[in-house]
């Protein structure tokens, strides 16, 4: 509508006026809902899968069911777990380029390019902004588990470490999707996300009705929690004090991610609590059901109006984001005058504005997986410190918080403790050469190591994710014809070129928005941030709980204000009070906190 306010005008959008850059940003979102939303539902299919049985009570009608289906209700199927991701560039461009999947070899890029030779902190957030990312992706997507029968071998080359014990690094394929007919190569292949495509903290509540009803109390609404106030956990088969907490998706697992899990079942039980002395006739589904929904919304307006903002640090994206969530005329004019300006998202914002799928059904896609691997966020080395007079109690490397040893942590070190640490503890930032040595070298159960940023980088050529230059022109940016148009590193262009050959097609995507230069205060690349234009709206617009249904009668008027009240700031106040004083000043949850028992502090 306001195109013609932007057209002609030569500078980047985040070089422009705020109102202009505003603007910029509308024009960028509404293109890419038409020309970035595709659909790979409608490519063939065996046809064989019975629709989604509706419950004879007609609970799916008012509340989240277990595998999201009957979220669009008019297409049960839509964004339930074990459908196909969709795609933001058009199938055509999907498939992948066998001939050139090992070119350039995905181990020599990861050691050229990726290896850190010094941690380089993104100084504006703290380490819960890393542990949260994941923990969010958890609820958004999840492959299948690799295949090793049919292994990708990556040759390593004679200087490799690796080279003596083993000439090729073997990683597992991704499984192919089992709805497809078998032997159809004319189309692109496609792949199953295993828990919901929508915005429903399934990462804590599971993606199926087993894992739910294992991870529920059956009383009064409320999860398990265990004996000591920790999460409930799965012990090693070799010894007991080690082991895994039990939680809706434990893929990937360190302490980073207990610590939300935690918090965030610690939230649910306390909504239980709230809702049972308003509702006290309430069965236990009523009370679990009506939790599970505020606590998602919860979760999704933290990510949206702090998060987002904390690693994005542009005042045009403060406000757009803000904007997504309650609309231009703010918070306080939408609780107390309601919408204004009917169904506008730019007034009133997405929250209880229609429901809308623009150009293709709600899944989430290959391409928003893609700009997603954030893991240079994760940093090598952890200090963990005090509370109560900044004293530091432990160092561990990385290894040592993770997988099946992150328990003893978590009973070492009080969780109020652990959340100060990462509060006054920056992440890693998302460039070249800053990578996490240790997911550079993970050890399989068989004792074999295999390098993560190399398997990034085969899994979007697997999986037909376009490279950087060709999906820069997808989405709208347009190609560069230099390396040094991609950075202006003199050294990383260098670089770059003798990797890939000096042809700046051939450059990945991961490589391409790792090395980008990012606009002023942006923790990421642009590149990456054109899906997120679309992506971030998109999970909020194409879902009724969050557009049509987001109202008193499903999710209550107390539910309504709770998400209206609280932040990541005020559910950390409530269950770790003496966080307290880490917290006076902090406007932002992700951003760093005030040090304790620290001279001018």
């Amino acid at each position: 509508m306001f195109r013609f306010l932007t057209s002609g005008i030569k500078k980047a959008w985040h070089q422009l006026p705020v109102p202009l850059a505003l603007l910029k940003l509308n024009e960028f979102r509404d293109t890419m809902r038409q020309k970035n939303l595709h659909d790979t539902s409608q490519l063939p299919t065996k046809g064989d899968d019975a629709p989604p049985a509706p419950s004879p009570d007609g609970r799916h009608l008012k509340v989240r069911t277990a595998d999201g289906s009957f979220n669009d209700l008019k297409h049960p199927e839509m964004g339930k777990a074990g459908t196909r991701f969709g795609r933001n560039v058009p199938v055509k461009y999907t498939y992948p380029d066998e001939k050139n999947l090992l070119n350039p070899n995905p181990r020599v890029i990861s050691q050229r390019l990726m290896t850190r030779d010094e941690f380089k902190p993104a100084t504006t957030l703290n380490l819960l902004a890393a542990s949260w990312i994941q923990f969010q992706n958890h609820d958004w997507f999840s492959h299948s588990t690799p295949e090793l029968k049919k292994p990708i071998n990556i040759p390593l080359k004679e200087d490799d470490p690796w080279s003596q014990k083993h000439g090729q690094m073997e990683v597992g394929t991704t499984p192919a999707d089992p709805t497809r007919p078998e032997g159809d190569t004319k189309n692109p292949p496609t792949f199953i996300n295993e828990v919901t495509h929508w915005w429903d903290a399934s990462q804590i509540y599971g993606s199926n009705q087993e894992t739910i009803d294992k991870l529920r109390s059956h009383v009064d609404g409320k999860m398990i929690l265990a004996e000591d106030g920790l999460l409930p956990f799965a012990p090693d088969a070799e010894d007991p004090k080690l082991g895994v907490d039990i939680v809706g998706n434990p893929d990937n697992w360190w302490v980073g991610l207990s610590m939300l899990h935690l918090l965030f079942v610690k939230e649910h039980n306390t909504l239980c609590d709230h809702l049972k002395k308003q509702y006290p006739s309430w069965s236990d589904d009523e009370l679990f059901d009506h939790a599970r929904l505020i606590n998602a919304a919860l979760l999704a307006k933290i990510h949206t109006v702090e998060w987002t903002p904390g690693i994005l640090g542009h005042p045009a994206l403060q406000l757009a984001m803000s904007a997504n969530w309650w609309g231009l005329l703010g918070q306080q004019t939408k609780r107390l005058f309601g919408r204004i300006g009917g169904d506008s998202e730019a007034l009133s914002g997405i929250l209880g504005s229609p429901t809308d799928h623009h150009a293709a059904p709600y899944y989430l896609t290959e391409e928003f997986i893609s700009v997603y691997r954030m893991h240079p966020l994760i940093p090598d080395e952890f200090k963990f410190y005090s509370i109560k007079n900044g004293e530091l109690l432990l160092e561990k490397n990385f290894r040592e918080v993770a997988g099946k040893y992150n328990r003893p942590i978590l009973e070492q070190i009080e969780m109020p403790d652990l959340f100060y640490s990462f509060g006054i503890t920056h992440p890693g930032a998302i460039t070249l050469h800053n990578y996490p040595r240790f997911l550079q070298e993970l050890i399989r159960d068989n004792g074999e190591k295999f390098d993560l940023a190399a398997v990034d980088i085969l899994r979007d050529r697997e999986r037909g994710v376009p490279r950087y230059n060709q999906f820069r022109e997808l989405v709208g940016r347009g190609r560069v014809k230099t390396f040094e148009e991609i950075t202006d590193k003199p050294e990383w262009a260098k670089e770059l070129r003798e990797v890939y050959n000096n042809n700046v097609d051939s450059v990945d995507l991961m490589v391409g928005m790792f090395a980008e230069n990012p606009p002023e205060g942006f923790g990421f690349s642009d590149t990456a941030f054109r899906i997120f234009i679309l992506m971030a709206s998109r999970r909020l617009k194409s879902d009724r709980f969050f557009t049509k249904d987001y109202r008193a009668e499903v999710y209550t008027q107390f539910g309504l204000d709770w998400i209206d009240d609280n932040s990541m700031l005020t559910v950390l106040r409530r269950h770790y009070p003496t966080l307290s004083p880490a917290l006076v000043g902090v406007q932002n949850g992700f951003a760093p906190w005030r040090k304790v028992g620290v001279s001018g502090y």
